[in-house]
């Protein structure tokens, strides 16, 4: 899924963000904005909006001198996730389809997108996402798929989403015994996306296989990965993409199987698939025949 003009006023805005993150003054504020101003005129609208974002945040990171953007807000991302834990448990040892409510809870994890055009309250996303239908619901294709497959790659996608992601691995793995469950996560920190460091403190390395995607883009670029990650991805009997930035690089995809769980937070992903900002999106892929 290639980028559009909406999508270049998403990535301007982001420095804003970024600015407000870091506690910038107004000189490096303006710098930034000023200098992802100037990239956009070169944006190309044959990649992938996670790849364009890429470039920027690796410039703008250069700009303010530190690696990591968001390195204190995603603390308090998952502080906050954290804070949900006994209330999501209590849910589902109480529910009757355990594994619907933990893909809803691993949905309802995703509104949790520093990136997004359209932000949305977490507190009130759990309220409601056990009550709401999956706008597009292939959940039942889903459920089928698992209870044949022997390995499923889970494509990881902002922190604190992250402890939502747990809670859903945990599930799939008391349900299906047999299932083996490869956590992916991105190479390096990029925008609010989680890495092996948030993965490990939050225990993944021992709940199942961890592993860094190498990608550098907050989605997943297959052609980026490590030679290792795309045999995983090839292999896998399914992937579930969490998110829309794995959304829009998997949008087509060479392969079948892929799950895609997300809210939907912004319009161009909402035109992608017919969908409207804020349903909660559960679609299972066919192989496109069009792509190799």
């Amino acid at each position: 899924m290639t980028i559009d003009n909406e999508c270049v006023g998403c990535i301007i805005n982001q420095s804003v963000k970024v600015a407000d993150a870091i506690g910038a003054d107004e000189t490096l504020k303006n710098r930034l904005r000023t200098t992802v101003e100037s990239m956009s005129k070169d944006f190309s609208f044959s990649k992938t909006p996670p790849e364009i974002a890429a470039d920027v945040y690796e410039k703008m990171s250069e700009i303010a001198k530190k690696e990591d953007l968001y390195d204190e807000v995603k603390k308090l991302s998952t502080q906050k996730a954290r804070a949900f834990i006994p209330f999501l448990k209590k849910k589902l040892h109480t529910c009757k389809d355990k594994l619907l409510t933990a893909t809803k809870i691993a949905v309802a994890g995703n509104v949790i997108d520093l990136a997004a055009q359209v932000e949305f309250d977490l507190e009130e996303e759990l309220d409601k996402v056990f009550h709401t239908k999956f706008s597009h619901d292939d959940f039942e294709a889903f459920e089928k798929v698992l209870q044949t497959a022997k390995n499923v790659v889970i494509l990881g996608d902002n922190v604190g989403e992250h402890i939502f992601d747990y809670l859903f691995i945990e599930t799939l793995q008391n349900l299906y015994p047999e299932l083996t469950c490869t956590y992916m996560v991105r190479g390096n920190p990029i925008i609010n996306d989680v890495t092996c460091k948030e993965a490990e403190e939050a225990g993944f390395d021992k709940l199942c296989n961890l592993v860094d995607s190498g990608v550098n883009t907050p989605g997943f670029v297959y052609e980026r990965a490590t030679q290792k990650a795309r045999k995983l991805f090839d292999e896998a009997d399914i992937v579930i993409s969490k998110g829309m930035g794995n959304y829009e690089c998997l949008n087509p995809s060479h392969r079948a199987n892929i799950c895609f769980l997300l809210k939907v937070k912004c319009n161009v992903v909402a035109n992608s698939l017919g969908k409207e900002v804020g349903d909660i999106i559960c679609k299972l892929t066919e192989r496109n025949k069009n792509v190799t």
